[in-house]
Order: C-alpha cells, then sequence, then structure tokens
C-alpha cells in the first residue's frame, strides 16, 4: 500500500509540475496578449529565470520573422534543462555569482540600447532575483551575498529580502524598466511568489516598487543584521534614507504607462492540477502553506492524525531559520518535522498514508533533492541507519536524514518553478 501510495503521491507532485510548463503557458498567454507594434524597429527577447529556455521557445516561435537571433538573450541556471538553439548565460543558483554580475551587465547593456521604436519581449520565472545580480555603485557582490546570509539567518520572509535587494540593484525594483525605456515593455512572467505580486517576483525588475530604504533598513534592524552588515551596505541604506539617493520607481510613476504586465501562470494553478490528479474527494488547502517549516510539518502531523483525509493538496513557501550547520531545504525541514510528529500521533499505526513536500523547481536549497517523501516508516528507518532524526532537525541537517531513510524525492531540474507544494495521501 505504501510504495503504491508513494508512486501516486509523485504523479500528483509532477501534474501540479506539468500545469506550469513554460511552453503552454507562454504560448498561451501571448495568444491572447496584443504586443505593441513594431514599425521599422526590433523586437529583444529577454529571458531571465529557471523557466527561461521554455519561455523563449515558445516565444521565439511565436513571433518567428520578427525577431532575430542576435536580439534573443536568456540567463538561466547550470542545471535547467536546454531547449531551442539560443544564446544563454549560466548563472550562479541559489547563491549569485560573478557569471550573474557579467550576464547583468550585458542584459543592461542590450536594455540602453533600445529605443522609442523597438520593443522589449521581458521573459521572468522564478530565480531571476539570485541569477541577475546588479549591485548599485559603491556595493560588491560579496556585500549583497554578506547581507543576504546574515537576512536568512534572521528569518527574513521573501518580501523582506526583495525590499533589500531591490535597494542595492540597479536592475531590480523596477530598474531594468528604467533602463528599457523608451521602448515598449511587455513582461510575461510564471510566478514563483504565491500572491503573484509583480513587485516581488524576481524583485521586480519591471514592476513598480513599493517599499523605500526607509523599510529596506528596517528589515535589517529587525533581522539583527544592521550592525553587522557590510558597511558599504549600511552606508548607502542612510543615505537613502536621509533622501540622498534617488528612490526605486514607485506605483504611478510614468515610466509604467502602457507597459504591459501579464501573469501566465503560477502556485494555485498548479495545487488545482494536483487535485485534479487526486479525484474525488480532495481537499484543497484554502491558504497557502508560510512559516517556519518545522512548525508548519508539526502542525500538519498533528491535523491528519485527529483527521487523516483521503487526499490533501496545497502550495506555499515555508522559512527556515537557520541554527545549526547541516544541509537541507524548506520542503525537506518541513517532511522531517511531519515525520516526527506523526511518529508520535495515532499515524505511526498506520500504514497506509504518505506526506510529499517539494519545490517545482526540482532542487530545495542547496542540494540536488526537489524535497522529501515520507510516511510511518521513515524515522525507524533514519534510526535504523544510525542517525538521529531529532538531532538532524535541529542541526538543520534534514537532507543527511531523510537520505538516510530513503525519504529524498529526486526529479532533478523540472525547466519551471512556481514555489512549493504538498501532498498528503491516505489508504482507505
Amino acid at each position: 500500500m505504501t510504495e503504491a501510495l508513494r508512486r501516486r503521491a509523485e504523479e500528483v507532485f509532477l501534474a501540479g509540475v506539468a500545469a506550469a510548463d513554460p511552453v503552454a503557458s507562454t504560448s498561451l498567454a501571448l495568444e491572447d496578449q496584443e504586443l505593441p507594434a513594431v514599425v521599422g524597429g526590433r523586437v529583444a527577447v529577454l529571458a531571465v529565470g529557471k523557466a527561461a529556455f521554455g519561455m523563449t521557445e515558445a516565444a521565439v516561435d511565436w513571433l518567428g520573422t520578427r525577431v532575430r537571433d542576435p536580439d534573443v538573450l536568456l540567463v538561466t541556471h547550470d542545471e535547467a534543462m536546454a531547449s531551442g538553439e539560443f544564446r544563454a548565460l549560466r548563472s550562479g543558483h541559489p547563491l549569485p555569482d560573478d557569471r550573474g554580475l557579467a550576464a547583468a551587465r550585458d542584459i543592461e547593456r542590450r536594455a540602453g540600447a533600445l529605443g522609442a521604436s523597438d520593443l522589449a519581449l521581458f521573459l521572468i520565472s522564478g530565480g531571476a532575483s539570485a541569477l541577475l545580480p546588479a549591485p548599485s555603485a559603491g556595493i560588491a557582490l560579496a556585500d549583497k551575498l554578506e547581507v543576504t546570509r546574515q537576512l536568512l539567518r534572521g528569518a527574513a520572509t521573501i518580501h523582506e529580502l526583495n525590499a533589500v535587494r531591490k535597494h542595492l540593484s540597479t536592475i531590480k525594483g523596477g530598474g531594468l524598466l528604467r533602463q528599457l525605456r523608451p521602448a515598449a515593455v511587455v513582461t510575461l512572467a510564471l510566478s514563483d511568489v504565491i500572491d503573484d505580486d509583480p513587485s516581488v517576483i524576481g524583485s521586480g525588475p519591471t514592476a513598480p516598487d513599493p517599499s523605500t530604504f526607509a523599510e529596506a533598513r528596517a528589515v535589517l534592524e529587525r533581522c539583527g543584521a544592521l550592525e553587522t552588515c557590510p558597511a558599504p551596505v549600511r552606508d548607502r541604506f542612510e543615505a537613502g534614507v536621509r533622501g540622498e539617493l534617488e528612490e526605486t520607481p514607485k506605483p504611478g510613476d510614468p515610466i509604467f504607462d502602457e507597459a504591459i504586465y501579464r501573469i501566465v501562470g503560477g502556485n494555485r494553478t498548479s495545487v488545482g492540477a494536483m487535485a485534479a490528479a487526486c479525484g474525488t474527494g480532495v481537499e484543497v488547502e484554502p491558504e497557502p502553506l508560510e512559516g517556519e517549516a518545522r512548525e508548519v510539518g508539526a502542525t500538519l502531523a498533528v491535523r491528519f492524525a485527529a483527521t487523516p483525509f483521503h487526499a490533501w493538496v496545497a502550495g506555499g513557501e515555508t522559512t527556515v531559520t537557520v541554527r545549526g550547520g547541516g544541509t537541507g531545504g524548506r520542503n525537506q525541514e518541513l517532511a522531517l518535522a511531519f515525520a516526527l510528529e506523526a511518529a508520535e500521533s495515532s499515524l505511526a499505526d498506520r500504514h497506509d498514508w504518505v506526506f510529499l513536500a517539494a519545490g517545482t523547481d526540482g532542487r530545495d536549497g542547496p542540494t540536488d533533492a526537489a524535497g522529501g517523501m515520507v510516511d510511518a516508516s521513515t524515522i525507524a528507518s533514519i534510526r535504523g541507519a544510525g542517525v538521529d532524526p531529532v538531532a538532524a532537525l535541529e542541526d538543520n541537517d534534514s537532507y543527511r536524514a531523510l537520505d538516510a531513510g530513503g525519504a529524498l524525492l529526486r526529479t532533478g531540474a523540472t525547466g519551471t518553478n512556481v514555489a512549493d507544494v504538498a501532498v498528503f495521501l491516505c489508504g482507505d
């Protein structure tokens, strides 16, 4: 029963991934979206993110002879699946690197070369924020990496991280749109953000930024990083708060007039596809999963022990407060916490359930796993392999624990990214 449920849970997960297929979603959006007319000008296709290959393939196929090969450029990460014959620049993810810095400068050069008679089709998907680092004057890439590490240790949310990143970048927070103007700009986004907020997707390169220097500084202070972050970062935020630096473009700024921004797919679409794959009697979580991963996992296990749904699906994006020196990701930590709590509940006496938590991009944190898939035997298997699952959770070492218990989900890169999803299946 358990093996059959494990196969079924993975099938449900893959149905969610398929619903976020970048080729299909981009093609449908272009069929419905009237692009600004280009008379005598160029069409530039610029794609950034984990789904860049697929989105570019769809766009180039749809545009046909209207776009020339030299005007197509995509930036993606090393593990992204190749598709078509496009010029691709590889960049670091989840941590930005010098390759990403060079790619960002290439994008900026191309943006600055466009004129009023040109069209820029900007395709953005999950991972774009890390893949396209463009530090502001006086800020080194190492400074951005260090402040990001400190904020992650301080449990900063994605919104808080983006507020800081935008004010340390020449591209994020509407900065790229500033450089693309006066060309016509159309953005198609495959959203990895739960609420599909354009200002958050990839840190909003072509979207208005409602955050301010003051809010970014407050994030550093809340996370305990204001005094420990690199001095150039602190100095920049202090100058910004004093009004000595130009703010990111806000909602209502004229540069956004007639700019088109469209979401082509997202987390809720994938969750809906997963629910359909489950068939009748499935419970769809109405709100996204958020909060500390280990707490969410434990809470769900308690809930399912009391009411073991036949099938349950959800989407969301939890966070991890790094306390130890282990390896893992938020989905692996969530799954391990679920398994530990389940082992102490009535679920321990049942052998007809499975719980899966994974990233739709096929990569959870800095690991080769998409997430974790646990059942009633997982904790015993981990302990049988000589690993203490409680100590592993405390050390943020969920990868080692789940690997020992045969509970890692490995799919490889999926070519898309619409945040995280979870599945619980229980036999009759």
